[in-house]
């Protein structure tokens, strides 16, 4: 079971678009039918039940029946690897707010703004209408990053399989399985700026997704 919707394919064309100019490129994108369901140094896939650390900053822990595995390369350059840190932190805040079943959440409001904060309260409301919480696992790979304009703000773009994540009714704890296929994988487009004043947060801006992703296979 997917993340999107078609309401929230077409919500993003503003924003798509938008990304797709600031970083210079086009794109023929397809929208996936289902619901939810980079640099040179170490490896460090990231755990699912992390809780961001930081003063200040929100808890975006999600339950032990949740995996959310970033397997990414970790940039060398400081700058891009504190930016890619808070795309994998917006991603957190995002199923946090699925499962807490809180459109509002003070999580993904803290790792957004814009279309991106829309973007996630969008996408945490169709889980909550449908009566949905998400279980198994999700992984996200191929990450890259690169400087946009100014290098103010960055683009990141990473690789999503979500063959094995599903939605679970929470009145009946049925899980919601689908079959793998193209549809399973997706490419996500991030635009995010720099932290302002005392500030260390990397805010996603603008969030593209692409459905059934044929570099992502």
């Amino acid at each position: 079971m997917a993340r999107r919707t078609p309401t929230i394919a077409a919500a993003l064309a503003v924003g798509a678009a938008l990304l797709l100019t600031a970083c210079g490129g086009s794109s023929d994108n397809s929208s996936s039918d289902k619901i939810k369901g980079a640099g040179e140094g170490s490896k460090s896939p990231s755990a699912s039940a992390s809780t961001s650390t930081g003063d200040g900053r929100p808890d975006v822990s999600v339950p032990a029946d949740l995996h959310l595995n970033f397997d990414f390369d970790k940039p060398s350059d400081a700058k891009h690897a504190a930016a890619l840190a808070d795309a994998e932190n917006y991603i957190r805040a995002l199923d946090h707010g699925i499962n807490a079943q809180d459109p509002n959440d003070p999580a993904y409001k803290f790792y957004s703004g814009a279309d991106a904060a829309h973007y996630a309260k969008t996408e945490i409301q169709a889980w909550v209408t449908g009566g949905w919480t998400a279980t198994g696992t999700d992984r996200y790979y191929n990450a890259e990053i690169s400087p946009v304009g100014d290098g103010k703000r960055v683009s990141v773009t990473f690789c999503r399989d979500q063959s094995k994540f599903y939605g679970k009714e929470i009145k009946t704890k049925k899980i919601l399985q689908t079959k793998a296929s193209s549809k399973s994988f997706q490419k996500f487009s991030m635009l995010m700026d720099q932290p302002t004043g005392s500030s260390d947060v990397w805010k996603t801006q603008l969030i593209n997704v692409k459905g059934t992703a044929s570099e992502c296979q």
